[in-house]
């Protein structure tokens, strides 16, 4: 298994263009902080400095996508080849894919919440608040949204096996998140949509994008989004042993 997670780790390092994606979610928290400062947030309000640094769970997106790219970037260049004569064992490449993709999910989290802290701190200081980072509820938005991070990344590579297409992986996920779920939630309601993967992201991150639902506890959406993650882990690892390379 380790010489498949350094060839990982190779192919990541010889690749700019995600990295460049990744890049991305430091912006995004940045944008989003200052984007609820500057729309009239109360700094002084316990519960926006929980709404700034959910943010961090929002770059997620990304990493969802960093996982697509982990194998059906691989099927699109033609690379999954070599990688299968390499370690014929595909059931062990696609292991070795998720945990290296959730490593750097939770590295990419963990960037992002670095970078949350610091805006928000900044915001609160020029507005004259106080910015309680010793707070729990702090460091569980915090915990979360590094925690979902993690999760889409892993989901993102079972969903790049699954669909093995790059664009219609992404398609279909962007998709889901912006639409389906949406959707979702208006013709279940709250009490079964909030079991969707998206959903329960959200109850994770401890963050709302479809406005005020009735989430899962924190908890309940971490052991939700669990089980989306080993669902589409053990798909992808049952769909690439039946299948053809081509």
């Amino acid at each position: 298994m380790l010489p498949l997670i350094r060839s990982e780790f190779r192919k990541l390092t010889s690749l700019r263009s995600p990295w460049l994606l990744l890049a991305a979610g430091p912006l995004i928290v940045v944008a989003g902080i200052t984007g609820l400062v500057e729309s009239g947030g109360n700094v002084h309000d316990p519960a926006v400095q929980r709404a700034a640094l959910a943010h961090v769970g929002l770059a997620a997106i990304l990493t969802l996508i960093f996982g697509i790219l982990a194998i059906a970037g691989e099927y699109r260049h033609g690379t999954i080849t070599d990688t299968f004569l390499s370690f014929p064992d595909r059931g062990r490449v696609i292991t070795a894919k998720l945990a290296v993709y959730a490593l750097v999910g939770a590295a990419v989290g963990l960037v992002c919440a670095g970078v949350a802290v610091a805006v928000t701190a900044g915001w609160w200081a020029a507005k004259g608040s106080t910015f309680q980072l010793s707070a729990g509820d702090t460091w569980r938005t915090i915990a979360g949204g590094v925690a979902v991070n993690v999760a889409f990344a892993a989901i993102g590579v079972g969903l790049g096996a699954l669909i093995r297409n790059v664009v219609a992986a992404v398609a279909a996920a962007l998709a889901w998140i912006a639409l389906i779920e949406g959707i979702a939630g208006q013709l279940l309601g709250s009490g079964l949509a909030r079991w969707l993967p998206f959903y329960a992201s959200e109850a994770l991150g401890r963050t709302s994008i479809f406005g005020p639902v009735r989430l899962l506890p924190q908890w309940g959406g971490a052991l939700v989004l669990l089980g989306y993650a080993a669902a589409f882990a053990a798909a992808a690892a049952v769909t690439t042993l039946k299948r053809d390379v081509t």
